[in-house]
Protein backbone atom coordinates (compact mmCIF):
# COMPACT_ATOMS: atom_id res chain seq x y z
CA UNK A 1 0.00 0.00 0.00
CA UNK A 2 1.16 3.63 -1.09
CA UNK A 3 1.81 5.77 1.64
CA UNK A 4 -1.46 7.52 2.93
CA UNK A 5 -2.36 9.67 5.70
CA UNK A 6 0.22 11.22 8.60
CA UNK A 7 0.04 14.64 6.36
CA UNK A 8 0.22 16.83 10.12
CA UNK A 9 2.94 14.50 11.38
CA UNK A 10 5.10 15.23 8.06
CA UNK A 11 4.02 18.69 7.92
CA UNK A 12 5.37 19.29 11.27
CA UNK A 13 8.23 17.06 10.65
CA UNK A 14 9.62 19.25 7.73
CA UNK A 15 8.67 22.59 9.47
CA UNK A 16 11.40 21.23 12.48
CA UNK A 17 13.98 20.42 10.05
CA UNK A 18 14.04 23.88 8.56
CA UNK A 19 14.14 25.61 11.45
CA UNK A 20 17.35 23.02 13.00
CA UNK A 21 18.69 23.69 9.49
CA UNK A 22 18.39 27.73 9.13
CA UNK A 23 19.14 28.66 13.27
CA UNK A 24 21.69 25.24 13.44
CA UNK A 25 20.22 24.14 16.93
CA UNK A 26 18.92 20.72 17.61
CA UNK A 27 15.90 19.06 18.72
CA UNK A 28 15.24 15.87 20.40
CA UNK A 29 11.39 14.54 20.00
CA UNK A 30 10.35 11.39 22.18
CA UNK A 31 7.51 9.37 19.86
CA UNK A 32 5.54 6.78 20.85
CA UNK A 33 2.87 4.52 19.65
CA UNK A 34 1.39 0.71 19.84
CA UNK A 35 3.13 -1.51 17.99
CA UNK A 36 2.33 -1.95 14.06
CA UNK A 37 0.57 1.83 14.04
CA UNK A 38 3.52 2.65 11.38
CA UNK A 39 5.86 4.76 13.35
CA UNK A 40 9.31 3.52 11.90
CA UNK A 41 7.28 3.91 8.49
CA UNK A 42 6.37 7.53 9.10
CA UNK A 43 9.88 8.17 10.14
CA UNK A 44 11.15 6.36 7.06
CA UNK A 45 8.69 8.45 4.49
CA UNK A 46 10.07 11.53 6.05
CA UNK A 47 13.40 11.21 5.60
CA UNK A 48 13.09 9.69 1.77
CA UNK A 49 10.61 13.02 1.28
CA UNK A 50 13.28 15.06 2.84
CA UNK A 51 16.14 13.45 1.31
CA UNK A 52 18.17 14.01 4.55
CA UNK A 53 21.25 12.97 5.88
CA UNK A 54 20.47 10.48 8.31
CA UNK A 55 21.25 7.09 10.48
CA UNK A 56 18.62 5.08 10.96
CA UNK A 57 19.26 2.64 13.65
CA UNK A 58 16.60 -0.34 15.23
CA UNK A 59 17.64 -1.57 18.27
CA UNK A 60 17.73 -5.53 18.83
CA UNK A 61 15.56 -6.99 21.47
CA UNK A 62 17.53 -8.57 24.33
CA UNK A 63 21.19 -7.89 22.20
CA UNK A 64 24.42 -7.48 24.08
CA UNK A 65 25.49 -3.70 24.22
CA UNK A 66 28.35 -4.38 21.64
CA UNK A 67 26.20 -5.94 19.11
CA UNK A 68 23.84 -2.70 19.59
CA UNK A 69 26.75 -0.65 18.90
CA UNK A 70 27.99 -2.38 15.79
CA UNK A 71 24.42 -2.61 14.59
CA UNK A 72 24.29 1.35 14.72
CA UNK A 73 28.06 1.43 13.18
CA UNK A 74 26.72 -0.89 10.15
CA UNK A 75 23.21 1.78 9.76
CA UNK A 76 25.23 4.76 9.92
CA UNK A 77 27.82 3.36 6.92
CA UNK A 78 24.97 2.44 4.88
CA UNK A 79 22.42 4.98 5.35
CA UNK A 80 21.76 7.15 1.70
CA UNK A 81 22.33 9.76 1.80
CA UNK A 82 24.70 9.19 4.82
CA UNK A 83 25.48 11.47 7.48
CA UNK A 84 28.86 13.80 6.53
CA UNK A 85 32.14 12.04 6.75
CA UNK A 86 30.68 8.63 7.98
CA UNK A 87 33.10 5.93 6.10
CA UNK A 88 35.67 7.67 8.21
CA UNK A 89 33.95 8.46 11.55
CA UNK A 90 32.15 5.11 11.56
CA UNK A 91 35.72 3.25 9.92
CA UNK A 92 35.43 1.33 13.32
CA UNK A 93 32.76 0.09 16.01
CA UNK A 94 32.03 2.86 18.68
CA UNK A 95 33.04 1.25 22.05
CA UNK A 96 30.57 3.24 23.94
CA UNK A 97 27.46 5.14 23.14
CA UNK A 98 29.13 8.50 24.23
CA UNK A 99 31.38 7.43 21.73
CA UNK A 100 29.00 6.90 18.48
CA UNK A 101 26.92 10.54 20.35
CA UNK A 102 30.33 12.05 19.87
CA UNK A 103 31.15 10.99 16.31
CA UNK A 104 27.27 12.15 15.51
CA UNK A 105 28.35 15.33 16.60
CA UNK A 106 31.27 15.62 14.91
CA UNK A 107 29.48 14.90 11.21
CA UNK A 108 26.71 17.47 12.72
CA UNK A 109 29.01 19.92 12.70
CA UNK A 110 29.28 19.74 9.01
CA UNK A 111 25.75 20.00 8.49
CA UNK A 112 22.02 19.32 9.37
CA UNK A 113 21.15 15.51 10.44
CA UNK A 114 18.34 13.08 11.07
CA UNK A 115 18.93 10.52 14.22
CA UNK A 116 16.94 7.98 14.81
CA UNK A 117 17.12 5.69 17.47
CA UNK A 118 14.03 3.06 17.06
CA UNK A 119 13.47 0.59 19.83
CA UNK A 120 14.48 3.18 21.98
CA UNK A 121 14.11 0.96 24.77
CA UNK A 122 15.67 -1.94 24.12
CA UNK A 123 19.03 -0.16 23.34
CA UNK A 124 18.46 1.00 27.01
CA UNK A 125 17.76 -2.14 28.28
CA UNK A 126 21.25 -3.35 27.13
CA UNK A 127 23.05 -0.36 28.32
CA UNK A 128 21.22 1.32 30.94
CA UNK A 129 23.71 4.56 30.91
CA UNK A 130 22.48 5.21 27.78
CA UNK A 131 19.92 7.96 29.11
CA UNK A 132 23.01 9.52 30.53
CA UNK A 133 24.72 9.43 27.82
CA UNK A 134 22.40 10.95 25.52
CA UNK A 135 21.67 13.75 28.37
CA UNK A 136 25.61 14.66 28.44
CA UNK A 137 26.30 14.81 24.66
CA UNK A 138 22.88 16.75 24.22
CA UNK A 139 23.25 18.90 26.95
CA UNK A 140 27.26 20.06 25.82
CA UNK A 141 26.68 19.62 22.43
CA UNK A 142 24.04 17.80 20.08
CA UNK A 143 21.64 20.61 21.16
CA UNK A 144 23.50 23.52 19.94
CA UNK A 145 24.03 22.14 16.67
CA UNK A 146 21.68 20.91 13.49
CA UNK A 147 20.46 17.72 14.90
CA UNK A 148 17.34 16.04 14.57
CA UNK A 149 17.31 13.29 17.48
CA UNK A 150 14.50 10.93 17.49
CA UNK A 151 13.59 8.29 19.92
CA UNK A 152 10.66 5.52 19.09
CA UNK A 153 9.42 3.33 21.41
CA UNK A 154 6.38 0.61 21.80
CA UNK A 155 6.88 0.28 25.18
CA UNK A 156 4.14 3.58 26.06
CA UNK A 157 4.74 2.97 29.56
CA UNK A 158 8.46 3.55 29.48
CA UNK A 159 8.05 6.19 26.54
CA UNK A 160 6.08 8.40 29.05
CA UNK A 161 8.17 8.39 31.67
CA UNK A 162 11.40 8.84 29.44
CA UNK A 163 10.89 12.48 29.87
CA UNK A 164 9.45 12.62 33.36
CA UNK A 165 11.23 15.49 35.99
CA UNK A 166 12.89 12.29 37.45
CA UNK A 167 14.81 11.26 34.29
CA UNK A 168 18.23 12.00 32.91
CA UNK A 169 16.32 13.40 29.90
CA UNK A 170 13.60 15.84 31.54
CA UNK A 171 12.95 19.32 29.56
CA UNK A 172 15.09 17.76 26.71
CA UNK A 173 12.24 16.18 24.14
CA UNK A 174 9.12 16.99 22.57
CA UNK A 175 6.57 14.06 23.04
CA UNK A 176 4.69 12.62 19.90
CA UNK A 177 2.43 10.41 19.78
CA UNK A 178 1.68 7.91 16.84
CA UNK A 179 -1.81 6.83 16.77
CA UNK A 180 -3.06 4.49 14.71
CA UNK A 181 -5.40 5.57 11.50
CA UNK A 182 -8.48 7.75 11.80
CA UNK A 183 -11.72 7.14 9.47
CA UNK A 184 -10.75 9.65 7.05
CA UNK A 185 -7.02 7.57 6.59
CA UNK A 186 -8.96 4.34 6.64
CA UNK A 187 -11.24 6.35 3.67
CA UNK A 188 -7.74 6.92 1.47
CA UNK A 189 -6.16 3.83 2.49
CA UNK A 190 -9.20 1.84 1.31
CA UNK A 191 -10.65 3.68 -1.58
CA UNK A 192 -14.34 3.16 -2.76
CA UNK A 193 -15.36 2.37 1.16
CA UNK A 194 -18.88 3.20 2.12
CA UNK A 195 -18.55 5.45 5.45
CA UNK A 196 -20.29 2.18 7.01
CA UNK A 197 -17.61 0.28 5.84
CA UNK A 198 -14.59 2.58 7.08
CA UNK A 199 -16.30 2.34 10.58
CA UNK A 200 -16.30 -1.46 9.98
CA UNK A 201 -13.21 -1.74 9.16
CA UNK A 202 -12.00 0.76 11.74
CA UNK A 203 -13.41 -1.46 14.32
CA UNK A 204 -11.71 -4.74 12.48
CA UNK A 205 -8.64 -3.43 11.94
CA UNK A 206 -8.14 -1.00 14.69
CA UNK A 207 -6.49 1.70 12.23
CA UNK A 208 -3.54 -0.20 11.78
CA UNK A 209 -1.75 0.05 8.84
CA UNK A 210 -0.68 -3.49 7.90
CA UNK A 211 -4.16 -5.09 8.70
CA UNK A 212 -5.49 -2.11 6.16
CA UNK A 213 -3.18 -2.97 3.42
CA UNK A 214 -4.81 -6.95 3.92
CA UNK A 215 -8.10 -5.58 4.24
CA UNK A 216 -7.57 -3.93 1.11
CA UNK A 217 -7.15 -7.01 -1.04
CA UNK A 218 -10.43 -8.03 0.20
CA UNK A 219 -12.34 -4.99 -0.31
CA UNK A 220 -15.18 -5.87 1.75
CA UNK A 221 -14.61 -5.89 5.68
CA UNK A 222 -16.33 -8.88 6.42
CA UNK A 223 -15.07 -10.10 3.78
CA UNK A 224 -11.51 -9.77 5.01
CA UNK A 225 -12.41 -11.18 8.73
CA UNK A 226 -13.89 -14.43 6.62
CA UNK A 227 -11.06 -15.05 4.47
CA UNK A 228 -8.88 -14.06 7.47
CA UNK A 229 -10.13 -16.74 9.65
CA UNK A 230 -9.05 -19.18 7.27
CA UNK A 231 -5.68 -19.27 8.31
CA UNK A 232 -4.09 -19.69 11.69
CA UNK A 233 -1.20 -17.03 10.07
CA UNK A 234 -3.20 -14.04 8.51
CA UNK A 235 -2.25 -10.92 10.13
CA UNK A 236 -5.53 -10.30 11.77
CA UNK A 237 -4.72 -13.73 13.33
CA UNK A 238 -1.69 -12.90 14.30
CA UNK A 239 -1.09 -9.11 14.89
CA UNK A 240 -2.18 -9.15 18.64
CA UNK A 241 -0.79 -12.05 19.33
CA UNK A 242 2.54 -11.22 19.10
CA UNK A 243 1.77 -7.54 20.56
CA UNK A 244 0.39 -8.84 23.37
CA UNK A 245 3.41 -11.32 23.82
CA UNK A 246 5.82 -8.05 23.78
CA UNK A 247 3.60 -5.85 25.98
CA UNK A 248 2.79 -8.62 28.45
CA UNK A 249 5.97 -11.07 28.60
CA UNK A 250 4.92 -12.33 32.16
CA UNK A 251 1.83 -10.66 33.52
CA UNK A 252 -0.15 -13.11 32.81
CA UNK A 253 -3.06 -11.71 35.00
CA UNK A 254 -3.47 -8.97 32.80
CA UNK A 255 -4.07 -11.14 30.01
CA UNK A 256 -6.88 -13.10 31.44
CA UNK A 257 -8.56 -9.69 32.66
CA UNK A 258 -8.41 -9.04 28.85
CA UNK A 259 -9.63 -12.08 27.43
CA UNK A 260 -12.35 -11.92 30.50
CA UNK A 261 -12.96 -8.45 29.09
CA UNK A 262 -12.78 -8.76 25.83
CA UNK A 263 -15.20 -11.82 26.20
CA UNK A 264 -18.50 -10.35 26.42
CA UNK A 265 -20.45 -10.90 23.49
CA UNK A 266 -22.47 -7.50 23.39
CA UNK A 267 -21.97 -4.22 25.33
CA UNK A 268 -19.18 -3.74 28.76
CA UNK A 269 -17.93 -5.36 31.15
CA UNK A 270 -18.98 -5.08 35.14
CA UNK A 271 -16.55 -5.91 37.70
CA UNK A 272 -18.90 -8.97 38.81
CA UNK A 273 -19.15 -9.92 35.23
CA UNK A 274 -15.54 -10.17 34.40
CA UNK A 275 -14.25 -11.97 37.95
CA UNK A 276 -17.33 -14.10 37.18
CA UNK A 277 -15.29 -15.21 33.71
CA UNK A 278 -12.24 -15.50 35.46
CA UNK A 279 -11.11 -19.63 36.85
CA UNK A 280 -10.39 -18.21 40.24
CA UNK A 281 -12.86 -18.16 43.11
CA UNK A 282 -14.21 -14.90 43.91
CA UNK A 283 -11.66 -13.42 46.27
CA UNK A 284 -8.79 -14.23 44.60
CA UNK A 285 -10.27 -13.10 41.23
CA UNK A 286 -11.33 -9.74 42.75
CA UNK A 287 -8.60 -9.49 44.35
CA UNK A 288 -6.63 -10.63 40.56
CA UNK A 289 -8.96 -7.56 38.68
CA UNK A 290 -7.92 -4.96 41.10
CA UNK A 291 -4.20 -5.58 40.56
CA UNK A 292 -4.44 -6.06 37.00
CA UNK A 293 -6.49 -2.77 36.31
CA UNK A 294 -3.03 -0.43 36.99
CA UNK A 295 -1.30 -2.58 34.38
CA UNK A 296 -4.07 -2.41 31.89
CA UNK A 297 -5.21 1.16 32.30
CA UNK A 298 -2.29 3.33 33.24
CA UNK A 299 0.84 1.64 32.64
CA UNK A 300 -0.43 0.05 29.09
CA UNK A 301 -3.29 2.18 28.38
CA UNK A 302 -5.14 -0.55 26.21
CA UNK A 303 -8.33 -0.50 28.93
CA UNK A 304 -10.54 1.95 29.44
CA UNK A 305 -13.35 2.52 32.46
CA UNK A 306 -16.67 4.07 31.96
CA UNK A 307 -19.50 5.89 34.06
CA UNK A 308 -22.82 7.18 33.66
CA UNK A 309 -22.63 10.84 33.09
CA UNK A 310 -22.34 13.32 35.71
CA UNK A 311 -21.06 10.37 38.15
CA UNK A 312 -17.64 10.17 39.60
CA UNK A 313 -14.54 8.28 38.57
CA UNK A 314 -14.88 6.06 41.81
CA UNK A 315 -18.56 4.81 40.75
CA UNK A 316 -19.81 1.82 41.65
CA UNK A 317 -21.57 1.39 38.13
CA UNK A 318 -18.25 1.74 36.31
CA UNK A 319 -17.96 -0.52 33.31
CA UNK A 320 -14.68 -1.66 31.41
CA UNK A 321 -13.56 -2.26 27.98
CA UNK A 322 -10.62 -2.40 25.61
CA UNK A 323 -9.89 0.91 24.36
CA UNK A 324 -8.08 -0.08 21.31
CA UNK A 325 -10.77 -1.57 18.77
CA UNK A 326 -8.64 -4.15 16.90
CA UNK A 327 -7.85 -6.04 20.09
CA UNK A 328 -11.56 -5.30 21.27
CA UNK A 329 -12.13 -7.20 18.11
CA UNK A 330 -9.52 -10.04 18.50
CA UNK A 331 -10.50 -10.80 22.19
CA UNK A 332 -14.14 -10.90 21.21
CA UNK A 333 -14.02 -12.98 17.45
CA UNK A 334 -10.42 -14.35 17.48
CA UNK A 335 -9.16 -15.35 20.90
CA UNK A 336 -12.16 -17.70 21.09
CA UNK A 337 -11.49 -18.98 18.05
CA UNK A 338 -7.65 -20.24 17.69
CA UNK A 339 -8.22 -23.89 18.21
CA UNK A 340 -11.17 -24.03 15.84
CA UNK A 341 -8.80 -22.21 13.12
CA UNK A 342 -5.57 -24.42 14.22
CA UNK A 343 -7.53 -27.70 13.88
CA UNK A 344 -8.39 -27.05 10.47
CA UNK A 345 -12.37 -25.46 10.88
CA UNK A 346 -12.58 -22.04 10.43
CA UNK A 347 -16.46 -22.82 9.59
CA UNK A 348 -16.95 -22.68 12.99
CA UNK A 349 -14.90 -19.52 13.38
CA UNK A 350 -16.67 -17.51 11.07
CA UNK A 351 -20.04 -18.80 12.00
CA UNK A 352 -19.31 -17.71 15.38
CA UNK A 353 -18.51 -14.20 13.99
CA UNK A 354 -21.42 -13.98 11.35
CA UNK A 355 -23.82 -14.85 14.90
CA UNK A 356 -22.07 -11.87 17.22
CA UNK A 357 -20.96 -9.18 14.35
CA UNK A 358 -24.59 -7.10 14.00
CA UNK A 359 -24.82 -7.33 18.06
CA UNK A 360 -21.44 -6.52 18.83
CA UNK A 361 -20.63 -3.58 16.57
CA UNK A 362 -24.08 -1.97 17.43
CA UNK A 363 -22.24 -1.35 20.90
CA UNK A 364 -18.88 -0.76 20.14
CA UNK A 365 -19.48 1.63 17.68
CA UNK A 366 -20.58 4.08 20.48
CA UNK A 367 -17.07 5.31 21.55
CA UNK A 368 -16.43 6.14 17.86
CA UNK A 369 -19.40 7.94 18.11
CA UNK A 370 -18.64 10.11 21.10
CA UNK A 371 -15.34 10.92 19.18
CA UNK A 372 -17.26 12.22 16.19
CA UNK A 373 -19.89 14.16 17.82
CA UNK A 374 -16.43 15.61 19.96
CA UNK A 375 -15.23 16.68 16.86
CA UNK A 376 -17.99 17.76 15.30
CA UNK A 377 -19.17 19.75 18.08
CA UNK A 378 -17.95 23.15 17.56
CA UNK A 379 -19.51 23.39 14.17
CA UNK A 380 -23.06 22.41 15.50
CA UNK A 381 -24.43 25.41 17.72
CA UNK A 382 -26.77 23.36 20.01
CA UNK A 383 -23.24 21.20 21.05
CA UNK A 384 -20.78 24.39 20.92
CA UNK A 385 -20.64 24.23 24.94
CA UNK A 386 -19.99 20.57 24.88
CA UNK A 387 -17.26 19.88 27.63
CA UNK A 388 -17.65 16.27 27.60
CA UNK A 389 -19.45 13.11 25.51
CA UNK A 390 -20.06 10.37 27.50
CA UNK A 391 -23.43 7.76 28.08
CA UNK A 392 -25.76 7.30 31.39
CA UNK A 393 -27.51 4.15 32.63
CA UNK A 394 -28.80 3.49 35.17
CA UNK A 395 -28.19 0.81 38.31
CA UNK A 396 -30.30 -2.00 36.98
CA UNK A 397 -29.68 -1.39 33.41
CA UNK A 398 -33.39 -0.69 32.43
CA UNK A 399 -32.53 2.61 31.01
CA UNK A 400 -29.65 3.68 28.96
CA UNK A 401 -28.94 6.50 27.31
CA UNK A 402 -26.44 6.10 24.26
CA UNK A 403 -24.79 9.93 23.98
CA UNK A 404 -25.11 12.68 26.63
CA UNK A 405 -23.32 15.79 26.15
CA UNK A 406 -22.60 18.17 29.02
CA UNK A 407 -20.97 21.74 29.15
CA UNK A 408 -18.08 21.99 31.69
CA UNK A 409 -21.00 22.93 34.54
CA UNK A 410 -22.42 19.53 34.10
CA UNK A 411 -25.52 20.77 32.64
CA UNK A 412 -27.00 18.23 30.13
CA UNK A 413 -26.95 19.91 26.33
CA UNK A 414 -28.22 16.82 24.63
CA UNK A 415 -29.18 13.25 24.88
CA UNK A 416 -29.07 10.62 21.75
CA UNK A 417 -29.53 7.03 20.23
CA UNK A 418 -27.36 5.38 18.58
CA UNK A 419 -29.23 2.81 16.04
CA UNK A 420 -26.32 1.39 14.24
CA UNK A 421 -27.80 -0.10 11.00
CA UNK A 422 -28.01 0.23 7.52
CA UNK A 423 -31.29 -1.12 6.35
CA UNK A 424 -33.88 0.72 9.18
CA UNK A 425 -33.97 4.01 9.56
CA UNK A 426 -34.88 5.47 12.59
CA UNK A 427 -38.54 5.93 13.28
CA UNK A 428 -40.93 7.19 15.95
CA UNK A 429 -40.77 4.13 18.30
CA UNK A 430 -36.91 5.04 18.57
CA UNK A 431 -37.96 8.58 18.73
CA UNK A 432 -40.42 7.56 21.49
CA UNK A 433 -38.55 5.59 23.45
CA UNK A 434 -35.24 8.32 23.79
CA UNK A 435 -38.03 10.89 25.08
CA UNK A 436 -39.08 8.27 27.60
CA UNK A 437 -35.37 8.23 28.79
CA UNK A 438 -35.04 11.68 28.92
CA UNK A 439 -37.34 11.91 31.81
CA UNK A 440 -35.44 9.25 33.59
CA UNK A 441 -32.68 11.07 33.14
CA UNK A 442 -31.61 13.82 35.94
CA UNK A 443 -30.86 16.90 34.84
CA UNK A 444 -31.90 16.29 31.45
CA UNK A 445 -35.41 17.78 30.85
CA UNK A 446 -34.84 20.35 28.41
CA UNK A 447 -32.14 18.48 26.56
CA UNK A 448 -32.05 18.41 23.37
CA UNK A 449 -32.60 15.11 20.86
CA UNK A 450 -29.93 13.71 18.76
CA UNK A 451 -30.03 10.72 16.82
CA UNK A 452 -27.57 8.53 15.22
CA UNK A 453 -28.40 6.06 12.43
CA UNK A 454 -26.47 5.22 9.21
CA UNK A 455 -29.65 4.63 7.26
CA UNK A 456 -30.78 7.94 8.70
CA UNK A 457 -33.88 9.54 10.16
CA UNK A 458 -37.88 8.68 9.14
CA UNK A 459 -38.84 11.90 7.69
CA UNK A 460 -42.09 12.25 9.34
CA UNK A 461 -40.21 12.55 12.71
CA UNK A 462 -38.64 15.67 14.15
CA UNK A 463 -35.61 15.01 16.15
CA UNK A 464 -33.34 18.24 16.69
CA UNK A 465 -30.35 16.93 15.79
CA UNK A 466 -29.51 14.18 13.02
CA UNK A 467 -26.12 12.21 12.24
CA UNK A 468 -25.48 9.56 9.74
CA UNK A 469 -22.35 7.78 8.99
CA UNK A 470 -21.25 10.27 5.93
CA UNK A 471 -21.86 12.98 8.64
CA UNK A 472 -20.14 10.98 11.12
CA UNK A 473 -17.11 10.57 8.82
CA UNK A 474 -17.06 14.32 7.66
CA UNK A 475 -15.94 14.73 11.83
CA UNK A 476 -12.15 13.50 10.72
CA UNK A 477 -12.00 15.40 7.31
CA UNK A 478 -12.20 19.35 8.84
Amino acid sequence: MNFVGRSSHLVSLGERFARISSTGAGQMIAVRGRRQVGKSRLYTEFIARENVRHVFFTAIKGAANDAQLASFQNETLTALPSIFNASTLFASRPTSWSDALGRVRLAAEQGPVVVVLDEFPWAAESDPSLEGALQVEWDRHLQHLPVLLILIGSDIHMMERLTMHDRALFGRATEEVVKPFNPAEIAEAAPGTTPVGVFDALLITGGYPRLLADLRLNGDPLAYVRSALQEENSTLVNSAQRSLDAEFPSETQARWMLSAIGAEPVGHATFSSVVGRLAQDSGQASTALTRALKALRVDKGVLAIDTPAGSDANSKLRRYRIDDPYLRFWFRFVEPQLANVARGRPDLAVSAFDRGWDAWRRRAIEPVVHDALNRLAPTVPALAATATMSSWWTRDNAVEIDVVASDRKGEVLAIGSVKWRERRQFDSSDLAALQVARTRMPGAATAELLTVCPAGTQANIDPDLTFDAERLLSAWHA
